[in-house]
């Protein structure tokens, strides 16, 4: 939805967006009535409560967890859980903003954050951090992730709660059988791809992201082969910068060579399971699915390492949203909400919930598990995105259009690509006319 997601912003800070993902959420009204500009209440602080889930079913085991104990420690609060597909939860959240029903506490990416932002639907949670228990216990970069996201002047609308990376994991027993080297490399990995599969066998080198969410994946594989670390040059994007062209002419032509034909439309969750049961050498995702490969595969025919590097030495990679918590401003029982905010957050619970999860804590004492240090891919991605050899290429979730951009306007288009019906070039042209019209209009607004 677009209405009222061009408003007049707030004036642009200057943090830059950070390098890990994960999920948002945030809280509303309870009565059912809420809706965008609603300023709801404080609330007794007890009662009901509803949590959106913007990952539905993914993550709905350990939510339930963790408002099984929120609810043991406040048996005066009972917190209603609604678990919603991630496809499904902007536009749900979208239309709840417009008409009411929107809940006390729900998920809301920060790919989505500066829509939700605009339409002033959203609590500002930095007082309550402040006088709060979470006050300097939280990763300060990723609380300056979310705060650059709302693209406005540095309001924090999301509690951050977990932070995630792009992993390329690869079967290793297959990699031992075929005598290939570790996918360390871009060369590696299509040299990989292409010796692992044999169609006739049901046998693939790799599986391709075509369905829901695949244009984050397709950015990450152009950028990380162009080396181009700069998502803008002055005022105009380079995502067609011609490196990046070439980039995604490569990627792109592994679609039914090296790939199953199904990929067209898999989004994460079917891509997921086709790895996980089948005979797929390498899959791209992120830490949210260690924990799936480790259930169906077992820690010895697998590994996750962070993203190939490029011909210039040096790793690049896109930026993910980062995920968290937040309130609704139309919640009519906000301090209700913003316990079980605190609660989630808390060292133990954020521990439980990120363990599950198989990301990286926003609180700084649930970092220091010693899970993490034995959960490979995520011990690796932490490192990466601290050692020097990893640049991240920071995406506009600023952007208040960026979502529907990236995800309903382009999404169809890039699967005219993998069936050749449309060219790399025209794909990244047509979304680069996009995103600069959209530059420019936040620039004029924001002054």
């Amino acid at each position: 939805m677009k209405i009222s997601i061009r408003r007049s912003r707030r004036a642009a800070i200057a943090v830059a967006l950070g390098s890990v993902l994960a999920l948002t959420a945030t809280a509303c009204g309870d009565d059912g009535s809420g809706a965008g500009g609603d300023k709801g209440d404080a609330g007794s602080g007890k009662g009901k409560i509803v949590f959106w889930d913007n990952n539905g079913g993914v993550r709905t085991d350990i939510w339930k967890e963790v408002i099984a104990d929120f609810q043991k420690a406040n048996p005066d609060i009972k917190v209603e859980y609604v678990g919603i597909a991630s496809t499904e939860y902007q536009s749900k959240v979208d239309t709840a903003i417009q008409g009411g029903g929107l809940p006390d506490v729900g998920g809301v990416g920060a790919a989505m954050l500066a829509g939700f932002s605009a339409q002033n639907a959203l609590e500002p949670l930095d007082d309550r951090l402040a006088k709060s228990s979470l006050s300097g216990k939280l990763n300060e970069n990723m609380v300056e992730s979310l705060k650059a996201a709302g693209g406005g002047d540095g309001t924090l609308y999301s509690i951050p709660t977990s932070a995630n990376n792009g992993v390329l994991y690869y079967r290793t027993d297959l990699f031992k059988k075929a005598g290939l080297d570790e996918p360390t490399t871009w060369d590696r990995f299509y040299a990989a791809a292409d010796k692992l599969t044999n169609a006739k066998k049901n046998e693939f080198g790799y599986t391709i992201r075509g369905g829901a969410g695949s244009i984050a994946q397709a950015l990450d594989a152009a950028y990380g082969q162009s080396g181009i670390t700069s998502f803008w040059n002055g005022d105009k994007t380079t995502l067609n910068d011609p490196k990046n062209v070439a980039a995604l002419e490569k990627y792109v032509a592994l679609y039914k060579k090296d790939t199953p034909a199904a990929d067209l439309n898999n989004d994460f969750t079917k891509m997921v399971a086709q790895w996980d049961s089948g005979t797929i050498g390498m899959l791209n995702h992120n830490l949210g699915s260690y924990q799936d490969h480790l259930k169906a595969l077992g820690a010895d025919k697998f590994r996750g390492i962070p993203q190939p590097i490029g011909a210039t030495g040096k790793r690049v990679q896109v930026s993910n949203p980062v995920d968290g918590l937040g309130v609704f401003k139309s919640s009519k029982n906000k301090d209700a909400a913003w316990k079980f905010i605190e609660f989630a957050t808390s060292a133990a619970e954020n521990s439980k919930f990120n363990k599950s999860a198989g990301q990286v804590p926003s609180n700084n004492d649930a970092a220091k598990d010693a899970w993490i240090s034995q959960a490979e891919p995520t011990k690796l991605a932490a490192a990466a995105l601290t050692d020097g050899s990893t640049t991240i290429v920071q995406l506009p979730y600023y952007l208040p259009d960026w979502n529907t951009i990236s995800k309903a306007d382009n999404e169809p288009n890039f699967q005219k690509v993998l069936l050749g019906d449309m060219s790399a070039k025209d794909f990244l042209d047509t979304m680069a006319e996009q995103l600069n019209k959209a530059q420019a209009e936040w620039k004029e607004q924001n002054g």
